[in-house]
């Protein structure tokens, strides 16, 4: 990877008149390192002051390790060559793309947008685009989701849904390098507001749909400002393919209009990509028909929930832009998975049927609630669920809303509860929960709420275990604590269950 000299950033942040300022005499000396981690830092590194928790004793660190220059919205008056800038998130894009050399020109990109759906959605397209490149033997897409990240390399664990921008142009980087064309992104109203994907362009922007959410004092103010971050998309994509379906369609739609092309997908005849004749198979999937200009032909997915044909419209949509054979689109929706979306394990005895997904906004609750309500009539509907800490506050009413409109018992606990105690957190939700008079327990320890809600089992029942799908780090205080992911806690319980009942 070619080194370029501070004189290279400078410009660059001059140019974007975001440059306030600063005291370098050398504009030829190279940049080795760039990073906003301390603990990463070696010699010769531009390193980012970024956050409105940054401490002047980051900054000491960074100088002690090596560091070189240091870009800030602020002077620290330290003994240390600086440059102060207007905005440092976006400051810290232009240099996160200037120092990794643009890797995004290299790549088919596809980012994803939406309240619900993003990260199935992805896996539906990744899995179609990789079933074809493994017949071809080429390299498997690269990706960035809320579960995981794969880089070309390695596939690890997420900790933001879209990594802040020096990390992502490190995995761009990567991909690139390691032979990878194409890359899909779930691209979060967060990452759209505050500059993580800025410099990236996207071939295509997939805009699933809108609904509130992520409300809070350190996320969006109201649903204006969330809704606009959301269609800031449209500003970096090429091209759009949009769900027709989604609230708010018109403005949507009107957005898009600066992108080359539009494709729309859903559940009507008005979009260019529609499904019909919807049935679940035996196999817990779904089976449809997709008719398009060109074609009206049979899918099937393997993953269960009506609302997941629209997720695969979307990924069937993209894979036709890029010319996949229907074929590899047939096999690679049969065999997506999503890590921790729409999980369903059972007992062999059929006693216990249970559910694990991510689902965790208003949105996501009344589709999964729907979904199981048709697909399974004949079962009670036992929820365990918690809110994140800290954000999207929100949330609390309207999941203890859904819950207790559509659940017949309830079980509150931890997730991921922050800097906040877990257990006002499930004292808010019960608040509005408990106006439906269906059964509560609150139950803070996440492992102890599921298994004494499966212990349950006399009652024929469906048991949706939402929120956490298969994370397995739980967010405490202010740092991520290894702890056993709901898929984990499932498994170990009806293994022990069917032991025990042949």
């Amino acid at each position: 990877m070619k080194k370029h000299t501070i004189k290279k950033y400078l410009d660059a942040l001059y140019d974007a008149q975001i440059l306030v300022r600063t005291n370098i005499s050398d504009n030829s000396i190279f940049i080795d390192n760039l990073t906003f981690n301390s603990k990463e830092v070696v010699s010769g590194t531009l390193f980012i002051c970024k956050g409105s928790t940054f401490k002047r004793d980051y900054l000491s660190e960074a100088i002690n390790l090596g560091a070189k220059f240091y870009i800030s919205e602020f002077d620290y008056k330290l003994n240390i060559p600086h440059i102060i800038v207007k905005d440092i998130r976006k400051a810290m894009s232009i240099v996160a793309n200037i120092f990794f050399e643009n890797p995004s020109k290299d790549l088919k990109m596809v980012g994803i947008t939406g309240t619900k759906g993003k990260s199935t959605t992805l896996y539906f397209l990744k899995s179609i685009l990789d079933t074809y490149f493994k017949s071809l033997k080429k390299p498997l897409s690269g990706y960035t989701s809320s579960v995981d990240y794969y880089d070309g390399i390695e596939t690890k664990e997420s900790k933001n849904t879209t990594p802040e921008s020096v990390e992502l142009q490190k995995i761009l980087r990567t991909a690139v390098d390691s032979g990878t064309r194409y890359f899909e992104m779930e691209v979060s109203s967060q990452a759209l507001k505050y500059d993580r994907v800025s410099g990236l362009n996207y071939d295509y922007g997939i805009f699933m749909n809108i609904s509130e959410d992520h409300i809070s004092p350190i996320e969006h103010k109201d649903f204006d400002d969330y809704f606009n971050s959301k269609l800031k998309l449209f500003d970096i994509s090429q091209n759009a393919i949009i769900n027709i379906n989604s609230d708010y369609i018109d403005e949507i739609l009107r957005r898009a209009k600066k992108c080359d092309k539009i494709i729309t997908f859903g559940m009507s005849k008005e979009a260019d990509i529609y499904a019909y004749n919807i049935e679940k198979t035996e196999a817990n999937g779904i089976k449809f028909r997709i008719k398009t200009k060109e074609i009206d032909e049979d899918f099937e997915i393997g993953m269960p929930g009506i609302f997941n044909v629209e997720n695969a419209l979307a990924a069937i949509a993209t894979a036709l832009e890029f010319d996949i054979p229907a074929e590899y689109i047939r096999k690679g929706l049969i065999i997506a998975r999503c890590p921790g979306r729409m999980e369903l394990y059972s007992s062999d005895d059929g006693q216990i049927i249970s559910i694990v997904d991510y689902a965790h906004n208003k949105l996501s609750f009344a589709r999964i609630f729907d979904s199981v309500k048709m697909d399974y009539p004949d079962r009670r509907i036992v929820v365990i669920f918690g809110s994140a800490g800290g954000k999207a506050i929100g949330r609390r009413k309207d999941l203890g809303i859904v819950a207790g409109e559509m659940a017949d018992k309830i079980y509150l606990t931890s997730d991921d509860p922050a800097e906040e105690d877990p257990r006002e957190i499930a004292n808010d939700i019960y608040r509005y929960a408990s106006k439906y008079d269906k059964p509560i327990e609150i139950i803070i320890e996440r492992k102890d709420a599921i298994i004494k809600a499966l212990d349950d089992h006399k009652v024929k029942s469906i048991y949706l275990i939402l929120g956490k799908g298969d994370e397995r780090q739980s967010k405490i205080g202010k740092s991520y604590v290894d702890y056993p992911s709901d898929v984990e806690i499932v498994k170990e319980y009806i293994k022990f269950y069917n032991e025990n009942h042949q």
